[in-house]
């Protein structure tokens, strides 16, 4: 079973579809991710690296609220990975390299 917590997918046609966090999962966890993502935002400037362009290019198009939580589902979704697999996270392999 796939906890709440876990962006839903919705695809067809070859064009991926993915869902936000939803609100049915734990109020905790919610909220320590968009917590870490906004400190992650907080640096998006400083940051040179692939998750840098694209937050910044987020902010400019979204608004630097949606930014947060488009990085919180993101967040959400390589730990869901990381658990899921039981594999360890490799920042080299991922965009959230420093």
């Amino acid at each position: 079973m796939i906890p709440p917590w876990v962006p839903r997918q919705h695809s067809s046609g070859g064009k991926s579809v993915l869902m936000g966090i939803t609100k049915n999962g734990g109020r905790e966890l919610r909220t320590l991710l968009i917590h870490g993502a906004r400190a992650i935002l907080r640096f998006a400037q400083r940051r040179h690296d692939a998750l840098g362009h694209w937050l910044r290019g987020l902010i400019e198009r979204r608004g630097k609220h949606k930014a947060v939580v488009a990085l919180a589902n993101k967040l959400a979704r390589i730990g869901w990975k990381v658990l899921r697999d039981e594999t360890p996270f490799i920042a080299g392999k991922s965009n959230l390299a420093a």
